[in-house]
């Protein structure tokens, strides 16, 4: 019970205390954004990851630290580099000297049809989607076992239902899903690990038509988009009240899974 109460008390600090920190991938723009601003919201300090939004992050990062001072830093990093993952928490500890939460948003999304994916494909989509996830969470592990600290993964739900021409990309997502169960399995009991599943939430940066978008809505229970405040609230349950979640997936879909 003491366990339990000392996690929920660092969520909501004193005023003597140390805030939780929460590392978030791919945060500078779109719902890793909007999942950085919830965190803060419920009083954590949070380190905005992004490869090439840095005049976004620096917006955001500037944003909530008129909020609240010194409780946003911006850290911009290429994942797919050799040893950034390292470097990225390292970096990050610096900040506040502490790591209770990090979350694996960063994701490359792109259709590869099969007869023209090449290995290009293959190291972007397996490089942003898993491996950067792996090595951060076992960079990240140490720190998080001192917290008892959480891991959240941002998945999908086509880790379950293949999206056509996007096989790259579901192959990443569903190893994702792996990955989070055998991480929740070898860091517990100290480190909890849960992933969030988004169903239609932000339309691909990429042009979809309008039509497209309709047939989706259509085969969604509750008719109608998700928004990224949904995933936002969905990570900060699964890292606030949680206590006795490990390995698990949240799918935060609609009910669009529902449909054949």
């Amino acid at each position: 019970m003491s366990r339990h109460f000392s996690r929920l008390n660092t969520m909501f600090p004193s005023a003597n205390s140390t805030p939780r920190v929460a590392l978030i991938t791919g945060a500078a723009q779109r719902v890793g954004a909007v999942i950085a601003r919830h965190l803060h919201g419920l009083g954590m300090n949070v380190a905005i990851h992004c490869r090439q939004s840095k005049a976004a992050g620096e917006l955001l990062c500037k944003e909530l630290n008129q909020m609240r001072a010194n409780s946003a830093v911006l850290l911009v990093s290429d994942l797919l580099l050799p040893g950034a993952a390292v470097t990225l928490v390292n970096t990050a500890l610096q900040s506040w000297q502490k790591l209770d939460v990090l979350v694996n948003n960063a994701s490359s999304f792109y259709p590869t049809p099969v007869g023209t994916i090449d290995e290009q494909h293959w190291d972007d989509l397996l490089g942003t989607n898993l491996k950067a996830p792996l090595f951060l969470s076992q960079a990240a592990a140490p720190h998080l076992k001192a917290t008892n600290g959480c891991i959240v993964n941002i998945t999908d739900i086509h880790a379950d239902r293949p999206l056509k021409n996007h096989t790259v990309y579901c192959v990443a997502k569903a190893g994702l899903v792996m990955l989070t169960k055998s991480l929740a399995r070898e860091l517990a009991p100290d480190v909890r690990v849960n992933g969030v599943a988004p169903g239609a939430i932000l339309w691909p940066e990429q042009h979809t038509n309008p039509e497209t978008q309709e047939q989706i809505l259509s085969r969604i229970a509750l008719k109608r988009q998700g928004a990224p405040e949904e995933i936002a609230k969905a990570v900060a349950f699964l890292v606030r009240d949680a206590d006795y979640l490990t390995g698990q997936i949240i799918t935060v879909d609609g009910g669009r899974t529902l449909s054949n």
